[in-house]
């Protein structure tokens, strides 16, 4: 069963609690930029260890230093509380 997707005042309640996270859409998404390419990527690691964990997936764009990092539950067809927490879990993975 697909999670219900959150209310547009459920989602800025929300994003009060991410900063530099936006919603665009159906979609929140936040810019990261690295020191160096190896950090990238082993900032995506850690990011793909957590989605693996959660089984739940975001959108990923690595451009040398600057990631964007884009979530949805697609099945659900827009935000869900799926979205808020994997953002939560990334915000306290960006530092190693």
């Amino acid at each position: 069963m697909a999670a219900p997707t959150l209310s547009d005042i459920e989602i800025q309640r929300a994003l009060g609690e991410l900063p530099g996270w936006s919603r665009r859409g159906d979609v929140l998404t936040k810019s990261y930029t690295a020191p160096s390419f190896p950090a990238a990527i082993a900032f995506v690691q850690r990011i793909a260890d957590a989605a693996e964990a959660a089984n739940h997936h975001p959108d990923i764009d690595i451009r040398y230093t600057k990631l964007v990092i884009v979530l949805s539950t697609h099945d659900s067809g827009g935000i869900t509380t799926k979205d808020v927490q994997l953002a939560k879990d990334i915000e306290r993975l960006q530092h190693g």
